[in-house]
């Protein structure tokens, strides 16, 4: 289970919200006190999920100098609360996740998340229609040979009900080093030949959308949304080099669920500069119960999700090639009997593969010679450990 599927990630609030703070406390003068100022708030996210689990996500604001951007809130209780009746409790996943199993929502009922943090404040969203996201038709592409990639959605409502769309998406994708490493140090005092369970040269990358899709057909006679773009990806990423799949979830909203992601989407697009034209007040359905003063920030929507996975291998576009930083990967001849002097501080000597495999600065990839004169290549772990970057597990829906 991927507990960091929560739909909608306090990254997307953050800075809108900060200076938003900055521009109502202070129009004229920019202070760095008034950044420090909006931290703490809590950031709610998530959709109440019919038909599958329900990811619920809580954090806190940090100071805008903080190097962290946001805080998990940990040890709260969520429930999913039924308009009519009904509660269902929420299990505390990792970082601020909540996850509750598979509901079936009453489509006559509305629903809401209640939060009862570890200091004892509580806080609801309000109670919200159960919006069903009707089938995706397509998740489409368009190939550019000199730029890339275009990743594109279709869909439609054979009933007219839904008009008010919104988009994430996952990329899943296969990563090579640049060196096949066959030999691992075990125990910091030996080799041994790589096993092939601990194999680092292949590796399954995953990425997840970070910026806000939204899509309308309220202004159309016919609730049919045709090739909104998901993402783009460049020619020379190394996303589409081997073998690439993106999975699409697709919500339906309410009107005013639209204009607040959209509202969202446009002031974060608007903080390139200060001197750009000021945010508009963006304001959530989530409240603190416990002080209504407090700002609360997130907007909680309720309804299954649908969703279609693609994949596209590299024989099926052009023959691009991915910059990466394995241009400046090399691969050294380390041995077991050559000293190293380190210069810094008093002299010491050093002896390569006790020194540089066995600490693992360097990986071992192939045996030149025997000891104890010989020793292996090798290079650094950038350049060969593809789990620096993924996971050598290949996930259960790859094909």
């Amino acid at each position: 289970m991927d507990v960091n599927r929560s739909t909608m990630s306090a990254k997307y609030y953050i800075p809108f919200f900060v200076f938003i703070l900055m521009h109502m406390s202070c129009k004229k003068l920019i202070n760095n006190q008034v950044f420090a100022a909006a931290t703490n708030y809590l950031v709610v996210s998530g959709n109440i999920t019919s038909g599958d689990t329900t990811f619920i996500n809580l954090s806190r604001m940090v100071s805008v100098n903080d190097s962290a951007r946001s805080k998990p809130v940990l040890n709260a209780g969520v429930t999913i609360e039924g308009s009519q009746g009904g509660s269902y409790p929420l299990t505390p996943a990792n970082n601020g996740n909540y996850v509750s199993a598979p509901l079936n929502l009453s489509a006559s009922q509305k629903y809401r998340i209640k939060i009862t943090t570890s200091d004892g404040k509580q806080y609801a969203s309000d109670f919200v229609p159960v919006k069903n996201a009707p089938a995706i038709d397509s998740v489409s592409y368009i190939v550019n040979s000199a730029t890339g990639l275009q990743i594109n959605v279709n869909t439609h409502d054979a009933a007219n009900n839904t008009h008010y769309y919104r988009w994430e998406y996952n990329e899943t994708y296969i990563i090579h080093s640049a060196f096949v490493s066959h030999y691992m140090v075990v125990n910091r005092d030996t080799t041994a030949v790589r096993p092939a369970d601990q194999e680092i040269y292949q590796c399954w990358a995953s990425d997840t959308s970070n910026v806000i899709l939204t899509g309308s057909s309220a202004a159309l006679s016919r609730d049919v949304i045709r090739s909104q773009l998901i993402t783009n990806i460049p020619s020379v990423s190394d996303k589409v080099h081997i073998r690439y799949s993106i999975l699409v979830k697709q919500y339906a909203l309410t009107s005013d669920a639209y204009n607040y992601f959209n509202l969202l989407k446009k002031n974060t697009e608007q903080l390139g500069g200060i001197f750009d034209s000021q945010p508009s007040e963006l304001t959530g359905n989530v409240h603190c119960l416990s002080n209504p003063n407090e700002p609360v920030v997130g907007y909680i929507t309720a309804g299954a999700v649908a969703q279609q996975r693609i994949f596209i291998d590299s024989s099926q576009l052009p023959a691009w090639v991915p910059v990466t930083s394995d241009s400046i990967c090399t691969l050294d001849t380390l041995l077991y009997a050559r000293p190293i002097i380190l210069k810094a501080g008093p002299p010491i000597v050093a002896f390569e593969v006790h020194d540089l495999i066995y600490t693992g600065i360097k990986i071992p990839i192939d045996k030149v010679g025997e000891s104890p004169k010989g020793g292996f290549s090798a290079a650094f772990p950038h350049c060969v450990d593809c789990t620096l970057r993924g996971t050598n597990k290949q996930p259960a829906f790859w094909k």
